[in-house]
C-alpha cells in the first residue's frame, strides 16, 4: 500500500505501480479525475457567467458526483482453502511487502468482507455481529446504523499491525443447537452440512456477519472495493451477500483449486450462484504449482496444467480463454521479493492483463457516456440563453440608435412603447401558469407509472405467489410475469413523455410566437438503458428460482432476504427513470423562470436607460458604448463556452489525456487462450 504502508521492497509513495490491472486501474482513475475537473471547470465559468440556472448546476453536480463516487466492485468467489485471500494479496496489497489479507490453511475468511475506501470515514475496520440476523434488518440498512457495528481503528502505517487487526474476519464463538438454528447455521433436514458439535453440546458459528475495511489505499481511492466472500454454500451462508452484494458487483473472479479441480461444491456454487450469463465472470486455477512432478519432463507439467484448463472450461460451460491458471503464493512473494521472472512463472500477469482489457474499458464507455449526455444538455440550453440575451441587446442597440439627432419627445414616446410592451407582456402569466398546471398534472401520471408504491405491490404480489406455489415449482413463472409487467411500466411512462413533450412544445411554440420566449423543450429521456438494467436484474437474480432452489425457498428468511434485495435494486432502477424524467422536467421550468426574469430585466433596463436620456443629453452615446460593450462580453463568452464545453469533449473521449503508453499496448496486446502467457514460462516447484 505504497502511500501509506512501509515494509520490506514496499514501493516509495511517488513510484508507479507495475501490475497491468492497478495500472490501467490507476490510469483510469487519472482520467475520471481529469475529466471531473473539466466538469467542475465548465460549471465554475458557467456560474461565473451568470448562465447556470438551477437544473443545469443540478445535472452538472450529479455527474461531478458520479464520476468521483462511482465504485468499481470486483468480487472473489471460492470455497474454503482454494486460495482466494492470496490471490487478492498477489494483486492488490504485495506493496505491503508481506500478507495483509488472512491467508492459510482452512477457513480464513468467516463471513463476507468489504475493501474500499470512504474519506468521511476514518481508517478501520467495522465489525457486524451475527447477531443482527434475528432483527430482520438488511445489510443496506445496517450501514445507515454506525451503531450496529464494532468499530476498530487501523494503522495504516504498520502492516503488521493492519494485518493483525484484519484477523478479526476469522473470529468465531460458540453457540447451542438452538441459536445456531436461529441464525441460520443449523439445518435439522441436512443433518451432513452442520457444524460438527463440540464437547460441550455447542457448536462454533461466526462471530461477525460482515466487515468493512476503509483504508486509503492508493486504488481503493479511485474507486475500487473488493468484495471477499466466504464459501457460499455453507449452511449459514449470509443471503444477501448471494442475493445483493454478489450480482451487483461488476465481475466475479471464481477461484478453483489445480489439486482438487471442481468439486462437487465448487460445482454448485458456479451453478447457484455464477451462472448467468449477466455477471462477467473469471476462473482462476490456483496452485498450479501443485502440478508440478519434479521428477517429470517440464513439457509433461505444462500439458497436465492446459490439460487441468481445459477441463474446467467444459465442466463450468465457459471459454477456455475465461481459464487463468496461476500460482497466487508464487506471484505474492514475488513481488514481495521484486523478482520479475518469477512473477512471470507465476502465469498472475495474465488474469490482471484480462481484467484490465476487457473490465476497465467497459466501465470507461459508461462515463463517456454520461458525460456526453449531459453536456448535450448543458451546452443546448447555454446556447438558447446568450443567443437570447444578444437577441435582446440587439434590439435596444437598434431602439437607441434611432434616437440620435431625435428630440425629448421621441424619447417620451419611446418610454411610453416600452410601458405598453411590458404591460402586453406581463399578459403572459396567465397562459404560463396554465402551461404550469397541465404540466404538473401530466407530469404526476407519468410518475405514478414508475412510483415506490406500484414497485412494492408487484413485488409483494410475486412473493405471495411463490410463498403459496406447491414446492415453489412456480416461482420462475411469477418471477417471470413480474419484469413483463415492470418492462410495461417503464414503456408506458417511455410513452408518457412523449406525449407530454409534445403538449408542452405546442404550448412553448405559442408563447415563443406570442411573447417573444425562445423555449424548447428537450427530447423527453430514453428509458432505453433502465429497461436494459432491468433486465441485467432479471438475468441475475433468475438463478435462485429453479429446481435446485426449492429448498431455500421454502426458508422464511431466505425468501424475505431475496423480497428485500430484489426490492432495493428495483427501486434503484426506477427511481433513475423517474429522477431523470423530473430533472427534464424541471428544465422547462426553469427555462420559463429565467426567461421571465431575463425579459423583465430587459424591459426595466430600457425604461431606465431611456429616462436617462430623457434626463442627459450626452447619456445616449454612453449607453449605446456600455450597451455595446456587453454584447461584445457576451460575444466572448460565447467563444469561451464553446471552447470549454469542446475541452470537457475531449476529455470525455480521452484525446486530451497523455495516458501511460503502456496501457495503450496492453489494450491492443492479445491473451492467450487458458490465460497462458507466449511463450510459456517454467513453473517453480517451490511457489
Amino acid at each position: 500500500m505504497s502511500e501509506h504502508l512501509s515494509g520490506p521492497q514496499a514501493a516509495p509513495p511517488d513510484e508507479p505501480v507495475h501490475e497491468p490491472f492497478v495500472r490501467s486501474l490507476d490510469a483510469l482513475g487519472r482520467w475520471r479525475a481529469a475529466l471531473q475537473e473539466r466538469v467542475h471547470d465548465l460549471s465554475r465559468f458557467l456560474r461565473e457567467q451568470g448562465l447556470l440556472d438551477e437544473n443545469a448546476d443540478d445535472l452538472l453536480d450529479a455527474l461531478a458526483r458520479r464520476l468521483a463516487g462511482e465504485k468499481l466492485v470486483v468480487a472473489f468467489v471460492a470455497e474454503f482453502s482454494r486460495g482466494k485471500s492470496e490471490l487478492i494479496n498477489a494483486i492488490f496489497f504485495a506493496d505491503a511487502g508481506r500478507r495483509i489479507m488472512p491467508a492459510s490453511p482452512g477457513r480464513t475468511t468467516m463471513c463476507p468482507v468489504e475493501l474500499g475506501w470512504d474519506p468521511e470515514e476514518a481508517p478501520g475496520l467495522a465489525l457486524l455481529p451475527i447477531e443482527t440476523r434475528l432483527d430482520g434488518a438488511s445489510l443496506a440498512e445496517l450501514r445507515a446504523q454506525p451503531r450496529a457495528w464494532q468499530r476498530e481503528s487501523i494503522d495504516v502505517q504498520d502492516p503488521a499491525a493492519f494485518a493483525r487487526a484484519l484477523d478479526a474476519v476469522r473470529g468465531v464463538r460458540a453457540a447451542s443447537v438452538d441459536e445456531a438454528r436461529q441464525l441460520g447455521f443449523w439445518n435439522d433436514e441436512q443433518p451432513a452440512d452442520n457444524p460438527p458439535m463440540l464437547a460441550d453440546g455447542q457448536v462454533e458459528i461466526p462471530r461477525w456477519r460482515h466487515a468493512l475495511i476503509n483504508v486509503p489505499h492508493p486504488l481503493l481511492k479511485r474507486g475500487l472495493v473488493v468484495l471477499d466472500t466466504p464459501g457460499l454454500n455453507a449452511i449459514g451462508a449470509e443471503p444477501e451477500l448471494t442475493v445483493g452484494l454478489l450480482p451487483s458487483a461488476h465481475v466475479a473472479v471464481f477461484v478453483l483449486g489445480a489439486d482438487t479441480g471442481v468439486t462437487r461444491s465448487d460445482l454448485e456454487i458456479w451453478r447457484d450462484h455464477l451462472a448467468s450469463q449477466a455477471l462477467a465472470r473469471y476462473v482462476v486455477l490456483n496452485k498450479i504449482d501443485a502440478l508440478i512432478d519434479p521428477l517429470s519432463p517440464r513439457e509433461h507439467s505444462l500439458a497436465q496444467i492446459a490439460s487441468q484448463c481445459e477441463q474446467v472450461a467444459r465442466t463450468l460451460g465457459i471459454a477456455p480463454e475465461r481459464v487463468f491458471p496461476l500460482s497466487a503464493r508464487q506471484a505474492l512473494a514475488a513481488r514481495v521479493e521484486g523478482d520479475v521472472a518469477r512473477l512471470a512463472d507465476s502465469r498472475l500477469p495474465a488474469l490482471e492483463q484480462a481484467l484490465a482489457q476487457q473490465l476497465l474499458p467497459e466501465r470507461r464507455a459508461v462515463f463517456e457516456q454520461l458525460t456526453l449526455e449531459a453536456l448535450g444538455v448543458i451546452r443546448a440550453q447555454t446556447g438558447r440563453t446568450l443567443n437570447d440575451l444578444r437577441r435582446q441587446l440587439a434590439e435596444q442597440l437598434q431602439e437607441l440608435r434611432g434616437l440620435r439627432g431625435k428630440s425629448g419627445a421621441k424619447v417620451q414616446l419611446l418610454l411610453q412603447r416600452v410601458g405598453a410592451e411590458t404591460a402586453e407582456f406581463e399578459q403572459c402569466t396567465a397562459q404560463i401558469q396554465a402551461l404550469r398546471v397541465v404540466h404538473s398534472r401530466s407530469l404526476k401520471a407519468v410518475l405514478a407509472t414508475l412510483a415506490s408504491d406500484m414497485l412494492k405491490r408487484e413485488v409483494d404480489a410475486m412473493i405471495g405467489s411463490i410463498r403459496d406455489s406447491f414446492l415453489k415449482l412456480g416461482a420462475r413463472r411469477s418471477y417471470t410475469q413480474l419484469f413483463a409487467d415492470l418492462r410495461q411500466a417503464l414503456e408506458t411512462a417511455q410513452q408518457q413523455g412523449g406525449e407530454l413533450r409534445e403538449l408542452l412544445s405546442a404550448s412553448c411554440h405559442r408563447l415563443n410566437a406570442e411573447f417573444g420566449f425562445s423555449l424548447m423543450v428537450p427530447p423527453a429521456p430514453e428509458l432505453a438503458r433502465f429497461r436494459d438494467d432491468l433486465a441485467l436484474i432479471e438475468r441475475n437474480y433468475i438463478q435462485y428460482l429453479g429446481l435446485t432452489q426449492a429448498v431455500r425457498l421454502a426458508q422464511p428468511r431466505f425468501l424475505e432476504q431475496f423480497r428485500r434485495m430484489l426490492m432495493s435494486r428495483l427501486r434503484a432502477v426506477f427511481e433513475g427513470a423517474a429522477g431523470e424524467i423530473e430533472l427534464w422536467s424541471r428544465t422547462l421550468s426553469g427555462q420559463i423562470d429565467a426567461q421571465l426574469r431575463e425579459r423583465r430585466k430587459a424591459f426595466k433596463r430600457r425604461r431606465e436607460s431611456l429616462e436617462r436620456i430623457r434626463a442627459a443629453a450626452g447619456e445616449l452615446e454612453s449607453r449605446l458604448a456600455e450597451l455595446e460593450a456587453q454584447d461584445q462580453r457576451l460575444a466572448t463568452t460565447e467563444v469561451r463556452l464553446q471552447a470549454m464545453h469542446e475541452r470537457v469533449r475531449r476529455a470525455a473521449i480521452r484525446h486530451e489525456l497523455a495516458l501511460p503508453s503502456d496501457f495503450a499496448a496492453l489494450a491492443a496486446a492479445p491473451v492467450r487462450a487458458g490465460g497462458s502467457p507466449a511463450p510459456a514460462a517454467p513453473v517453480s516447484s517451490d511457489a
